[in-house]
């Protein structure tokens, strides 16, 4: 049995249609009119112990909706979900007890407490053991670097402070699912690398699942296997990051440094030229048409060369295109 399971899963909500024209607002009062909003249409994918998962999608495509069903914040409108063999709506306590929640928006943290006062409120709210409970803080404060602002209170810490918090206060009673959303927003790179490092840590070492949203998708490929994404509340890909490269990030880049500025035109079978500058050319190519190994002997039988890479599409502008081509 999987450890998350998700099936035709479903969120409708109702809101109030918007009128226009003269005496709207009249019309509105007297008798107001509702739609239906399908927020999640119909999702199912499963989660292994252990995975650590990219959940993707556009604004609006129901991500955090998901995931507020899966943590048993919102109720379900139809479908089948069973977390850690829970329905989180229905056993709200015993879920919450066993998974940890970040929303990157939303600090879970006392505003005007210091930020270990905190964190010893949690260890009564999860009845964790107190020796647990200091070697997990340890540990996390080092992981995190929280030493330096452990006493400061939290509305005093900045975003990457108030994140690295947010994450050790999720984890300090030891959940066997973390539920992320946007953990990296609004972050510094350094800020971002340390969390980014740190999650893979409690997912290597600690075995927690993860799933994570994010539109940040250096997140992903620096975290994750495998990703779902989601569009208008459906499913539309499961499965390795690499095959959705591969699938649907065809065109690959040979970069070539030439011992010296080409005269005239560089012209290579099964390869378009996309720029050059100096001794540099920017060959892009088809990898279900040609490989790079063929691609390379084929130019260093032609011409000197002093250098060569290859560059992968990058996933943001996979991820983008699928979406916009629909």
């Amino acid at each position: 049995m999987a450890l998350i399971e998700v099936e035709q899963l479903r969120k409708t909500f109702r809101v109030a249609a918007r009128r226009t024209g003269r005496f709207a607002a009249l019309r509105t009062l007297l008798a107001r009119e509702y739609r239906e909003v399908h927020a999640v249409d119909g999702v199912s994918f499963q989660m292994e112990a252990g995975e650590m998962v990219g959940y993707l999608g556009p604004n609006g495509a129901g991500k955090s909706t998901t995931l507020k069903m899966l943590t048993g914040i919102l109720t379900p409108s139809g479908g089948r979900m069973s977390v850690d063999g829970r329905t989180p709506h229905r056993q709200r306590v015993e879920h919450v007890q066993r998974i940890g929640v970040v929303f990157g928006q939303r600090a879970q943290l006392w505003w005007d407490l210091p930020t270990i006062e905190s964190f010893e409120l949690l260890r009564y709210v999860y009845e964790i053991p107190k020796q647990r409970w200091r070697e997990n803080l340890a540990r996390f404060s080092e992981l995190l670097e929280l030493t330096p602002f452990l006493s400061t209170p939290v509305r005093q810490l900045s975003l990457g402070q108030r994140m690295r918090a947010d994450l050790a206060a999720a984890l300090l009673h030891d959940p066997v699912i973390l539920f992320l959303d946007e953990p990296t927003i609004g972050l510094d790179v350094v800020a971002k690398e340390r969390i980014r490092q740190f999650l893979s840590h409690i997912n290597r070492e600690r075995g927690v699942t993860v799933i994570l949203t994010t539109h940040d998708l250096a997140d992903i490929e620096r975290l994750c296997r495998r990703v779902v994404l989601i569009d208008h509340g459906r499913v539309i890909y499961d499965g390795e990051l690499e095959a959705l490269r591969a699938r649907f990030g065809r065109q690959r880049t040979l970069v070539v440094d030439f011992n010296a500025p080409l005269n005239g035109d560089l012209r290579i079978p099964h390869a378009e030229l996309m720029r050059c500058e100096g001794p540099r050319a920017w060959l892009r190519f088809d990898r279900e048409t040609t490989t790079a190994a063929a691609l390379i002997a084929e130019i260093t039988a032609r011409y000197p060369v002093r250098d060569l890479t290859v560059e992968e599409p990058e996933i943001e502008a996979i991820v983008r295109d699928i979406y916009q081509r629909k």
